[in-house]
């Protein structure tokens, strides 16, 4: 399993969606120039992120110069062949996108407003009984 992550930064970059094979396989590559806290404006870090097969759509609404949050999986493989030396391949998967406006007027705690990645729980009365049985 991997670990979820999160950047905020500038989009630098948004590559076309590709097709790959014919399963139907995509993949989104964008670039982002990190900002927030930490950051030294100097030293710029560039970042290539990528999206894959329905998460590519989420990059239409956004455009170079704008800044945004990326919530992305940090994930690895292997790959080698015969008689060439093994390498590793390092992926940033992003899963969520969100603009930085948006995402400093959310909550901190998002179980605390009853959403949870747009999914709305209501805290009304239940209809469970309050003692438990055993």
């Amino acid at each position: 399993m991997s670990k979820t992550f999160e950047v905020q930064g500038v989009l630098h970059s948004i590559g076309e969606t590709t097709a790959y094979g014919q399963n139907g396989f995509t993949k989104r590559e964008f670039v982002i120039k990190l900002s927030g806290e930490g950051e030294n404006p100097d030293y710029p870090n560039y970042v290539a992120l990528e999206l894959l097969k329905d998460k590519c759509a989420l990059m239409d609404q956004y455009q170079v110069g704008q800044e945004v949050n990326a919530h992305f999986n940090l994930s690895g493989r292997l790959w080698s062949t015969q008689g060439k030396p093994e390498k590793c391949f390092t992926s940033l998967q992003a899963w969520r996108i969100e603009s930085a406006a948006q995402a400093a007027a959310a909550p901190a705690n998002p179980s605390a407003s009853g959403d949870f990645d747009g999914v709305s729980f209501s805290s009304g009365p239940s209809n469970f009984d309050d003692e438990v049985p055993f």
